[in-house]
């Protein structure tokens, strides 16, 4: 885990230009403001950063029967497949919260399956930062070898 002052890597894109984190912040930023979370108030952003520099975003979206709520993360997850990307490299999650937020033992598991090497920092609206690599956010995922009888 750091905290804010570090510089991560960023993406870098087709052109060369690079997704920095503080576009990926502004990014969640702006995402949280649309974010239906009317039961637990508690909105969140998150923008996801491709290798070749292209940014998916998701806002938690929360319904009365909450095992139909989804996350940010899962969101901009699933918005990246829909497109057909998978080399996923920066999260950044941002919420209203005073201390930065790490994403949900759900967010962390689809996470580590897709993008084990996943750098996810969060950001709260006052500026507080921290960041952490998906083997210190789940050390042990369940994966695909898991799944293995033999």
């Amino acid at each position: 885990m750091s905290t804010a002052g570090e510089r991560g890597s960023g993406a870098r894109g087709a052109g060369g230009s690079e997704v920095t984190l503080e576009a990926l912040g502004a990014a969640a930023l702006a995402v949280l403001e649309r974010a239906y979370a009317p039961y637990s108030r508690f909105r969140v952003g998150a923008a996801l950063a491709t290798r070749d520099g292209r940014v998916f975003t998701g806002c938690n979206v929360e319904n009365a029967a909450y095992g139909a709520s989804i996350c940010a993360e899962r969101a901009a997850v699933a918005a990246a497949v829909a497109a057909g990307e998978r080399d996923l490299v920066t999260l950044v999650v941002a919420t209203e919260a005073g201390a930065p937020t790490p994403p949900c033992g759900l967010c962390r598991q689809v996470l580590a399956e897709l993008a084990p090497r996943l750098e996810v920092v969060s950001r709260t609206r006052g500026g507080a930062e921290t960041r952490w690599s998906m083997a210190e956010l789940l050390p042990y995922p369940f994966t695909a070898h898991s799944l293995d009888r033999s």
